[in-house]
């Protein structure tokens, strides 16, 4: 018989090796900073006569503890070298001299030599790497709030504990903030664009201080979204006017007390006149107006202006062209501290769309692209969608503008213009224990840092960089997810809203498809069928100069090409077209007839992602096999329940039936309607349910 004593000697015994277990368990937590710690320091020395600052303390703690090579490593900061963030590694034997014009670049080339150690990239005797970033402010976007809620957020509540500052710091802002050196993030906004005029209250302002301490010494420099109407709301004025000379003297006595406490504020961010948010036209001035009156308080402080072009009204007969016609009038008028953000397409970061046409025309103001990292309108933190693919296709796109460019040239560096530049990444990152919701999403973080550095780099490389810092370097598993992660997007794409269909998202949540979704009252510009306009003759909206005349914002020849039907990428054809249901494609099927096919190879390929995981379970660990599991399968059935929405809604205006070769929808169109699919409402028990 056990008596208490025995009874309580085995209860300790299964709590000890319960504790033991879960040390041991894999929470994701550690993105892909999974060095081994050295038992035996490395060597690392600073140069001769170097003084020693925060960042080189980071630099050669980070060597010091995870370096494994068998000679010394030298840090070196000197005037002659590169400069912008860039940085030299030379291997002179056994030994490393990592070399820059800048503390920040001697850590940036820290972090480049551990994840070449991880990766297994090694260099030879005598190799020298050298390296410069792509753009100079790489930029993170917070789209949170300080009631700790994230406007788009799918991986939990703020890290940003508002309520227990300045007192309490959490050490995840240390962990945050190293985390985004590794990949070269050099730049943090800290709040929603959808700002809270309480951001910059004194005693906020003090909490943002204490972050920024932290951020500090990792290179990171702290940002604010601002609401414009923060005169009224904090200062008690009647106007916010920005030609208004009290209006200037409280933004200049707000923008003071900002550097008094952070002495390297980077600046501000902007939406304003989009969306409700106030703005310049509030007041009859325009966007220049507005943006130059910031940009001068802040230019003797060093501070920039993001001035977002994210602009649309409900009485513009196309939210695509907004943009375009209320900022090209001013190209030119910007202050040099002024960088006008546009989003990588001219709607709303849909799952495919052409570049904006702002990247190829604004020809004299510096324009900075702005990725959504967060999978708002790509299945959220549920479905993999690897998003490289697709920031690569705007970012290598030719603009045609005078003088020829890439959206990445015409946003680079550029001389005569403006001495930053920059690019943006809408975060994806909450409170949750492995930071972003899946484990896999953290792959985008990954990449949005990596692109930002280094525009050259491809998806491919990307993927094989965050895999083996991640899950496992075994080229068994490498190969297959890497091929998987490359395909992801466009199979999303595929399953979601092919051929250049766009916005027929469920209201509000955006993560299930609605094209029917009509609520009462709303405005058209909110509605799927402002966007796939489908009826008995056809599907797409007219964008050619027959219709919105969207087409003639791109310079030619994208102009005639697009504006084709002949010759328009068939990708796009549903954005810039309204196509006839018997229009005969060039693979020599119908329109409808193609719908079909695509959306059921998007579901096939889903299938064939669960397949693809179920293969590398020998190769990592069991709690994100599991986990990740969970969601490949979630994401098959989501894409079988859009290709049914879809097909089953598109259906009833082309009056023609699904391909006998193709599976028939499993749902009902009622149920599908019914039921509105959601990131939360979906589980296993809610599958046995479904008809």
């Amino acid at each position: 018989m056990i008596n208490g004593y025995d009874r309580m000697k085995n209860w300790l015994w299964i709590i000890g090796l319960f504790f033991v277990l879960s040390l041991h368990a894999e929470d994701g937590h550690r993105l892909w900073l999974r060095m081994e710690r050295n038992a035996i320091p490395a060597d690392v020395r600073l140069a001769e006569g170097m003084g020693r600052t925060a960042i080189l303390d980071i630099a050669s703690r980070e060597l010091k503890d995870f370096w494994k090579g068998e000679g010394r490593v030298l840090l070196c900061v000197s005037k002659g070298g590169a400069t912008r963030d860039g940085f030299t590694i030379r291997k002179k034997g056994q030994d490393m001299e990592l070399s820059s014009a800048s503390d920040r670049g001697v850590l940036y080339a820290a972090y480049d030599l551990l994840r070449r150690q991880q990766t297994g990239d090694l260099l030879s005797d005598g190799a020298v790497v050298a390296e410069m970033p792509s753009y100079d402010i790489r930029i993170l976007n917070h789209w949170d709030n300080p009631d700790g809620t994230v406007e788009r957020g799918y991986a939990g509540r703020s890290i940003w504990k508002w309520d227990e500052l300045p007192e309490t710091v959490s050490p995840l802002y240390e962990e945050y903030a190293r985390a985004n050196a590794s990949i070269g993030i050099n730049a943090v906004v800290l709040n929603n664009v959808n700002a809270k005029p309480q951001m910059l209250s004194t005693g906020m302002l003090r909490k943002v201080a204490v972050i920024a301490d932290v951020l500090r010494p990792y290179g990171i420099r702290t940002y604010l979204s601002v609401n414009f109407a923060s005169p009224k709301a904090l200062g008690e004025l009647p106007t916010a006017d920005p030609l208004d000379a009290d209006v200037q003297r409280w933004w200049k006595k707000k923008t003071k007390e900002i550097y008094r406490l952070i002495p390297d504020f980077g600046g501000f961010l902007v939406k304003a006149n989009s969306e409700g948010e106030p703005g310049p036209q509030d007041y009859g001035r325009t966007h220049a107006d507005g943006a130059n009156m910031l940009a001068d308080i802040l230019a003797p402080h060093g501070g920039v202006v993001m001035w977002r072009a994210f602009v649309y009204q409900a009485s513009s007969p196309d939210r695509a062209c907004q943009a375009y016609e209320e900022f090209m009038p001013f190209d030119g008028q910007f202050r040099e501290n002024v960088i006008v953000q546009v989003k990588n397409g001219p709607i709303d970061f849909q799952p495919r769309e052409p570049f904006s046409p702002l990247f190829g025309a604004m020809q004299h103001t510096q324009v900075m692209p702005e990725f959504q990292i967060t999978q708002e309108y790509l299945g959220q933190s549920i479905h993999t969608v690897f998003l490289p693919t697709m920031w690569k296709a705007c970012l290598d796109a030719e603009t045609y503008r005078d003088g020829g460019g890439t959206v990445v040239e015409v946003t680079q560096h550029r001389v005569g213009i403006h001495s930053r530049s920059a690019m943006a990444g809408v975060a994806n990152i909450g409170d949750v224990v492995n930071w972003t919701g899946s484990d896999m999403a953290q792959a985008n973080w990954y990449a949005f840092g990596r692109l930002c550095w280094n525009t050259e780099l491809s998806a491919a490389q990307i993927a094989e960089e965050f895999l083996k810092q991640t899950f496992s370097a075994d080229e068994h598993f490498v190969e297959p997810v890497r091929q998987l992660l490359l395909r992801s997007w466009d199979t999303a794409v595929s399953y979601m809203m092919p051929l250049g269909l766009h916005h027929i998202f469920a209201f509000g949540h955006h993560y299930g498809p609605e094209p029917w979704c009509a609520p009462p009252n709303t405005r058209p510009d909110w509605l799927p069928k402002y966007y796939h306009r489908a009826d008995s003759i056809g599907i797409g909206f007219d964008r050619t100069v027959r219709g919105s005349k969207a087409v003639l914002q791109y310079c030619e020849p994208l102009a005639t090409l697009y504006g084709n039907l002949e010759t328009c990428p068939e990708e796009y054809l549903l954005w810039f077209h309204h196509v006839p249901w018997e229009y005969v494609m060039r693979n020599g099927l119908t329109l409808w007839d193609n719908l079909c096919y695509i959306y059921n190879s998007g579901v096939e390929d889903a299938w064939e992602f669960v397949d693809l995981w179920q293969k590398a379970q020998p190769y990592i660990d069991t709690e994100r096999y599991e986990a990740m599991l969970m969601r490949f399968e979630r994401q098959a059935r989501d894409a079988e329940w859009w290709r049914d929405a879809c097909l089953l809604y598109f259906q009833m205006y082309s009056r023609r039936p699904i391909p006998a070769d193709c599976p028939p929808p499993i749902h009902k169109l009622d149920d599908l309607m019914k039921y509105r699919l959601h990131i939360d409402n979906y589980t296993a028990a809610d599958m046995d349910k479904l008809p």
